[in-house]
């Protein structure tokens, strides 16, 4: 047995639902049947376990505790091309506040009470006893990971665990969304000519957002493979150049919510777009 796996193995039995991460850190993209989400998704993910397939598929809700699910061959399979272990914070009933630099860190040593710390490449991960919504980008360098996100497994650190505090609380509720606005940071290579990025045009991205509102509002069945898809559509023309708002966002959202979907699928479906495009 390798040693993530061994690691993964006693994680999980001691209640912590993990899943295997790629050498990017990130989740292994969906098997063949869930791609593009084309199983119609968990039927439940709002609370971590294997998917419906054998596979660990669906980012941070196959993350399990079931040690015949952690031992299947295809799971067997993730866990040797796995680079380390990731855990879905919620389901273990626990809130990290991951601090992404050392002025995140200062400001949490100042406003924030005592609790478990795990160091990380860049920071810190502060970690607490309670679960809340997840949210990115609450504070500058700061992100909340609890239900329905994921977290790499850096090793137990040091402090007792203190109870999930107002503060954080109160960062989480008054985020107007869980959902992680298009990276700003990223570029693309200009277009042949040395034109400007299309995508930076006020016409061309509004037009896009209003044929993704149109595709959702006209479907007729698979409602939520269709919301699934037109994330994934407007994220790979326009998610890696800053384009997008939360204005646009919460359009998209807007139009699922008005077809069926709940905000929870909402962000799911973001979300899996967003891990399948290696955002």
């Amino acid at each position: 047995m390798n040693s993530i796996l061994a690691t993964a193995r006693g994680l999980a039995e001691s209640g912590l639902p993990v899943l295997p991460l790629r050498a990017d850190k990130r989740p292994f993209g969906n098997c063949r049947a869930c791609a593009d989400n084309a199983c119609g998704g968990r039927p439940n993910m709002a609370t971590p376990g294997p998917c419906v397939c054998p596979w660990p598929c669906h980012g941070w809700a196959a993350a399990t505790t079931d040690p015949a699910v952690l031992a299947s061959p295809q799971w067997a399979t993730a866990w040797r091309r796995a680079r380390a272990i990731g855990y879905h914070p919620g389901g273990a009933g626990v809130t990290v506040v991951d601090l992404d630099n050392p002025a995140a860190v200062a400001w949490a040593r100042e406003n924030l009470p005592p609790t478990t710390t795990v160091p990380t490449t860049r920071g810190k991960h502060w970690i607490y006893r309670g679960a809340l919504r997840s949210v990115n980008g609450v504070r500058p360098g700061v992100d909340i990971k609890s239900l329905m996100s994921y977290a790499r497994w850096l090793g137990p650190g040091t402090g007792t665990l203190a109870d999930l505090p107002d503060a954080v609380r109160a960062l989480a509720k008054k985020a107007p969304t869980a959902v992680r606005p298009a990276p700003r940071t990223v570029t693309v290579p200009a277009p042949a000519g040395g034109g400007e990025c299309r995508h930076r045009s006020p016409a061309y991205l509004e037009r896009g957002i209003a044929m993704a509102e149109q595709r959702i509002t006209d479907a007729t069945s698979r409602v939520h493979a269709t919301v699934y898809r037109t994330f994934l559509a407007v994220l790979s023309a326009h998610g890696r150049c800053g384009c997008l708002t939360e204005g646009h966002i919460g359009r998209l959202f807007t139009a699922a919510q008005a077809k069926g979907e709940s905000p929870r699928h909402c962000t799911d479906a973001w979300s899996n777009a967003q891990t399948a495009l290696g955002m």
